[in-house]
């Protein structure tokens, strides 16, 4: 009798072993990716173009043509979600005997992956008209931080980058978002930290064959991504880098993962709207925005023209034209000079256009205003010619004889006096470098933001990112206006004798330069230039010597 209930038993564990295993492969067959699964788990899915290529490149790592994945793209768009919870589950459901891993920043966040797998396979077990996936969580092994599947060794283990994955190998690992926020991307201390995570845990507890998925939102252009792309073994990863807005150029080859146009918004899982994004744009500022948002961190301190080289002027330079309606004055100064570095090709999915008005005082160099966007040529002309009319004192006007700067100098030349045909036999790089030493020295001063006329943050975000970053075109003005202004002239000498001039109608009998710097500490507000504040500036009058 008790043989037969034994016997009975065994046929009905067999018959419900047999039951999950047909569940499990309609399961195999019906989601045939990870968003596929995530339609039918949970309520309210929404798949983009950003998930379907998130979505195809995983298939590509459950079927071994891809074993080094590095995923990046805006926060809050879903990533986390479709990559560390409904993909390691969508992969157990392929394979039920795969040990995954699943590391974060935290170890509560952690389990929260671990946890949200679980509640799935607990929550679609077939159970009151549920879905049923043929998963069962071993009765005795359930806990979120550490869980099996019934029958099977694989499961999924949830650390934080504190911990250590001590045990059985891992045969998939997932990293989510190794960097909580800002204070731990500055500090050296976590990067490494972080970093050392990865050689000596992570990397050494992976099965022969086991692939990693690493997906974040950069923080730091020294994160775990940048040092994996950093590393000899670069090449073996696989990256995919989904901006919030498409920027890249065509003209040299660039193309966006989604197939967008340059200046198109990302197609948000949330429902962003465009305005939306642009408002984000203005509340991150423009350095968190390159990095979280558009997934290219620049360095903190710049690797040509370093973040703290830049000096400041709180103060306007310029003032109304007395004569001419809508231009600007500047009073007092050597030399007033437009700098232009055009797109190349006639469309606005082009390249930027970055024309900038640039103020020499003796040795110190002041930008004062600057255009940057991306323009038509019949835009970029009518924007080249407005900045001449704005700025009547820029006597030269330096143009890049090349891509639309060549068309621009043909059709303006006749019409605008000064402008200037540059053809550098240099590199960016080489140009960038001769003019450092005028930046390091505190020659070079830029607006605060209170008075600027344009994104100052932008400009040091893309000097401090050269020759690494996106785009340049900030960046080639500028060489090209200070390789002008203090390479190719000797600056100070028409300065200084305006200055002779001026003192000798006014009766002075003290040295003139003597006197204009001591006029020009009067003008600033306080002793901020003997303290190593910004200097003050005031219209029509000389900065006094930098302080550093």
């Amino acid at each position: 009798m008790l043989e037969l209930r034994l016997e009975k038993l065994q046929t009905l564990r067999e018959l419900r072993k047999r039951q999950l295993e047909l569940r499990r492969a309609t399961a195999r067959k019906q989601y045939a990716t990870p968003g596929l699964l995530a339609a039918a788990i949970e309520r309210g899915t929404v798949q983009t173009p950003a998930l379907d290529l998130i979505d195809a490149a995983l298939v590509d790592v459950a079927e071994g043509r891809c074993d080094r994945l590095i995923i990046s793209m805006p926060p809050q768009e879903g990533k986390s979600t479709r990559v560390t919870t409904t993909t390691p589950l969508w992969l157990l459901l392929r394979n039920p005997d795969l040990r995954i891993a699943i590391a974060s920043y935290g170890q509560d966040l952690a389990e929260e992956f671990g946890q949200a797998i679980r509640d799935f396979i607990t929550g679609n077990s077939g159970e009151d008209g549920t879905l049923d996936l043929g998963l069962r969580i071993a009765p005795d092994n359930g806990a979120a931080r550490r869980w099996k599947l019934d029958g099977h060794r694989g499961g999924v283990r949830s650390v934080g980058l504190s911990s250590g994955l001590t045990g059985r190998p891992v045969d998939v690992l997932f990293i989510d978002d190794p960097i909580k926020g800002q204070d731990d991307a500055d500090s050296e201390v976590w990067r490494e930290r972080v970093w050392k995570w990865w050689q000596t845990v992570g990397a050494t507890r992976l099965a022969p064959g086991a692939p990693v998925v690493l997906v974040l939102t950069r923080w730091h252009e020294d994160d775990l991504a940048g040092r994996l792309l950093a590393a000899e073994d670069a090449s073996r990863w696989r990256v995919i880098n989904i901006p919030a807005l498409a920027d890249h150029d065509p003209a040299k080859g660039q193309a966006d993962p989604l197939g967008r146009k340059p200046g198109e918004w990302l197609q948000s899982a949330r429902g962003r709207t465009e305005q939306q994004w642009r408002e984000i744009r203005v509340q991150a500022g423009s350095r968190a925005f390159t990095a979280l948002y558009q997934g290219h961190p620049s360095p903190d301190k710049g690797n040509v023209w370093l973040r703290q080289w830049w000096r400041r002027y709180s103060v306007p330079l310029w003032s109304q034209h007395p004569d001419i309606p809508g231009a600007w004055i500047v009073a007092e100064c050597d030399e007033v000079l437009i700098s232009a570095d055009m797109a190349f090709k006639d469309t606005k999915g082009s390249d930027y256009v970055a024309i900038g008005v640039w103020v020499r005082r003796g040795a110190q160099v002041f930008l004062v205003d600057q255009i940057r966007k991306r323009l038509s040529f019949t835009e970029t002309l009518t924007a080249f010619s407005g900045l001449c009319a704005k700025w009547p004192q820029a006597a030269a006007k330096l143009v890049e004889d090349k891509a639309n700067g060549t068309a621009v100098i043909d059709s303006l030349r006749k019409k605008i006096p000064g402008i200037i045909a540059v053809n550098p036999k240099e590199s960016k790089y080489a140009r960038a470098e001769a003019v450092a030493p005028f930046v390091e020295a505190g020659n070079v001063f830029l607006p605060d933001g209170e008075i600027a006329l344009f994104d100052v943050d932008a400009f040091i975000d893309e000097a401090a990112g050269f020759p690494r970053a996106a785009h340049d075109d900030q960046v080639d003005q500028t060489s090209q206006a200070l390789g002008r202004m203090l390479l190719r002239v000797g600056p100070g000498a028409a300065y200084l004798e305006a200055m002779k001039r001026r003192a000798a109608q006014s009766g002075l009998t003290v040295p003139p330069q003597t006197r204009s710097w001591r006029t020009a500490r009067q003008s600033t507000r306080g002793e901020g230039a003997e303290n190593g504040e910004a200097p003050q500036v005031s219209p029509g009058r000389p900065l006094p010597p930098p302080r550093r």
